[in-house]
Parts: structure tokens; C-alpha cells; sequence
């Protein structure tokens, strides 16, 4: 187990990459672009979403930059949506291929500066900010589309849960009579 700040800081992180990229597998192609909620997000759009900003905060804002720009959404495509789905140009394993090449590249900049050195982010107004606080944001906005894809995924197929070998949900619970209960409790504030 970790216990060096930053040991435990980039621990939480990997743990929000891999629940991210868990909750696609197993799923076809279509199913993992298909839009699933009235604003078109759609499982393999957060993995996208995910490797852009992760490639900009451990990136630019540290004075990095990714070697091949074209692999990425640039900050001036025409459609301000383009980060958020795959084109037909891309598959799925492609994306998934760059979102690990993506977290290499960020934690070399993890490994390589301490926590408390500065970058500036662009999109913030050049604010400056620690390596420590972007390892805290960006976890945080990971296990916010991680928890985005587990219901995306639990809509899709039933899968639920924290990790493949460990749900974090009662596998005994009666789901449906669970939330015919729920649903009568509600009906009462009607």
C-alpha cells in the first residue's frame, strides 16, 4: 500500500483510469458510441473527454507537449463537441490505445516534478496551479465521468460496480422489488 503523498495521489488516479476504461469492456462497438443521455454522452466520448484534458493539464500546463497533436482534439476544431465522441475513424480499441499512451506521458510529468511544483493553466486564465492540486482535479473529474460511465453501463447491460472483481454492491439484494420500493416511497411526496 502506498504511502508517500504522491504515491497515494497518482494511486487514486490510476484507480479512476481503470474504473473508466472497465466499464467498456465486454461492449460492442456500437453500443459504446451510441448516445445514451438527451446531450449525446456516450461511454466511449468519456474515455475521449478524458485522455484530451489529461494530455492538457499533465501536458501544456506543466510545459510539455504531446508529440503528435493530430492523435488529439484541438482546442480550435470547429465542433466545440469533438473531444466528447469517437469519429468513424476511430475504434474503440484505438481510443483505449491512446488513453494509456496518454497516462504514460502524464505520469512522466507526475514522476518527473515535485508535488508542489507550478504549471499554468491555459483554459483557467494562465492561473497557476501545484502538480498536487491537478493530481487532485483531475481524480476527481475521473471518478465523475467513471460514476457518468457506470451508470451508462448499468442502463446498457445491468453491469454495476467499483471494480470487475469487486461490485461494491449486494449481490443478493432483489433489485426489482428494491426499486418498486423506492418508486412507492416517491410516490408518496406525488
Amino acid at each position: 500500500m502506498a504511502t508517500a503523498p504522491k504515491d497515494v495521489l497518482k494511486s487514486y488516479l490510476q484507480g479512476a483510469r481503470d474504473a473508466l476504461l472497465w466499464k467498456l469492456e465486454g461492449v460492442s462497438e456500437r453500443d459504446l458510441r451510441l448516445p445514451r443521455t438527451p446531450t449525446g454522452t456516450n461511454l466511449l466520448g468519456l474515455v475521449k473527454h478524458a485522455l484530451n484534458t489529461e494530455v492538457i493539464y499533465f501536458g501544456p500546463t506543466f510545459g510539455r507537449e504531446w508529440r503528435t497533436p493530430d492523435e488529439l482534439v484541438s482546442p480550435d476544431d470547429a465542433d466545440p463537441l469533438a473531444g466528447w465522441y469517437a469519429t468513424e475513424d476511430e475504434t474503440s480499441a484505438g481510443v483505449v490505445d491512446l488513453y494509456r499512451r496518454v497516462q504514460a506521458f502524464a505520469d512522466e510529468t507526475i514522476d518527473t516534478l515535485p508535488l508542489d511544483a507550478i504549471g499554468r493553466v491555459a483554459h483557467w486564465g494562465g492561473e497557476e496551479v501545484t502538480l498536487h492540486e491537478t493530481m487532485v482535479h483531475k481524480t476527481a473529474d475521473l471518478q465523475r465521468h467513471a460514476g457518468h460511465a457506470d451508470i451508462l453501463r448499468e442502463q446498457l447491460d445491468g453491469a454495476v460496480g467499483l471494480l470487475p472483481r469487486s461490485s461494491n454492491i449486494p449481490d443478493t439484494t432483489d433489485w426489482p422489488a428494491h426499486t418498486q420500493r423506492l418508486r412507492a416511497i416517491a410516490d408518496r411526496f406525488a
